[in-house]
């Protein structure tokens, strides 16, 4: 597959990308446990179809030391044994806040309650900045088409 739009050989596009990297710089450099963060961006992707993104995200964590079941499972987070009740925290926002449209609601209450037990209001914001972000990127990858399977860890840091 090929992209049918290349936003990084654009110079408006590429203008863009960089300062929504550059803000992901702040959530990469908070307390927001790193492997939450990958899952966090792995699960969204998944949702959203972005197949560059997923490539990504999975291949970041295992370089990062992540096992490969929980990265199976993140998929099914909800019948696995592997997360923590934190993390499981942190999908269940990721899901809910990126599946908006889905839900008249939006975050449910009982899901905020969660996420308010297991992390301080600086992780919160971090997460929710995050989710913003990786959703974002999500809709730049699946409307340009962007081809998964060549990323490798690294590569654009």
């Amino acid at each position: 597959m090929e992209p049918r739009f290349n936003l990084y050989a654009n110079e408006i596009g590429a203008k863009v990308v960089k300062r929504v990297g550059n803000v992901g710089l702040v959530v990469d450099q908070s307390t927001l446990p790193p492997a939450t963060q990958e899952l966090v961006k792995l699960r969204a992707s998944q949702i959203n179809g972005c197949g560059f993104c997923t490539d990504m995200h999975s291949k970041d964590a295992l370089a990062a030391g992540e096992t490969q079941v929980r990265l199976n499972l993140v998929a099914a987070w909800r019948e696995a044994t592997v997360f923590t009740d934190a993390e499981r925290a942190a999908l269940a926002l990721t899901e809910e806040g990126t599946r908006l449209a889905d839900a008249h609601h939006g975050v449910g209450d009982e899901t905020w309650e969660l996420v308010r037990k297991h992390y301080d209001d600086d992780q919160i914001a971090a997460l929710i900045s995050l989710i913003a972000l990786i959703n974002a990127y999500n809709r730049l990858n699946v409307i340009s088409r962007m081809p998964a399977g060549s990323y490798e860890p690294g590569m654009f840091g």
